[in-house]
């Protein structure tokens, strides 16, 4: 916080530098149209399926880790997590999958105050991306944080404290809006970044082309 800051936001808490409890949430809930269907996250990258690698991310730094997904949750039941469906109908999209996260913790896990969200589809996440989110959103007083590299944000890879969970069900249901960027700009949002090399770490496996590219980069790089 700079001096200027006399006012912080309610939701900014201050930790003295560990991080909160922080509820991990796999966002496994899209279509895959782009894959010709089926679950990116069980795609293997150098032999380990895309959400196995996730989840090593995420667990040494999360309270607790559920998963998003709509349809058969049997499909993740060799995991043993909690599979959440959307709250909301229609496939609305990744606020959809943040919501229902939201609302999952604030039930079953209230002394849980963040959730941290990441897409199924990324196999290089850093070892650091949530003590990284966390750290910026305290120095810059945001309520919420995002990741970025190569210039690019990348909302969907973020931290979102539980309190806020009201305000989003009523700008996603009563609202219609669709778009992370637009809801967490109301708030405030801190971005975190990461270098892109030697690879960038929130490449994304949306196509076959983009799976054959993960395998070249984990052959190469040993990721």
């Amino acid at each position: 916080m700079t001096s200027g800051d006399a006012h912080p936001h309610p939701f900014v808490e201050h930790t003295g530098g560990a991080c909160p409890p922080t509820l991990g949430l796999v966002l496994a809930g899209g279509l895959a149209r782009r894959m010709g269907g089926g679950d990116k996250a069980l795609v293997a990258i150098g032999g380990v399926p895309i959400l196995d690698r996730v989840l090593r991310q995420l667990k040494p730094a999360c309270t607790q880790v559920i998963i998003n997904a709509n349809g058969d949750a049997a499909r993740f039941a060799r995991y043993g997590l909690p599979v959440v469906a959307d709250g909301v109908p229609d496939f609305v999209g990744p606020l959809a999958g943040v919501l229902a996260g939201l609302d999952w913790a604030a039930q079953h896990a209230p002394d849980i105050t963040w959730l941290v969200s990441a897409p199924a589809d990324c196999p290089f996440l850093p070892d650091d991306l949530i003590t990284r989110l966390h750290a910026t959103r305290l120095a810059l007083g945001k309520p919420l944080a995002c990741a970025r590299s190569r210039g690019w944000r990348h909302p969907v890879i973020g931290l979102w404290p539980i309190a806020l969970r009201g305000d989003l069900r009523h700008a996603l249901v009563n609202e219609g809006l669709r778009k992370i960027e637009v809801w967490s700009a109301r708030h405030g949002v801190a971005i975190a970044d990461w270098p892109a090399e030697p690879f960038d770490p929130f490449f994304n496996t949306n196509t076959p082309e983009d799976v054959a590219e993960a395998e070249h980069i984990a052959a190469r790089h040993a990721a």
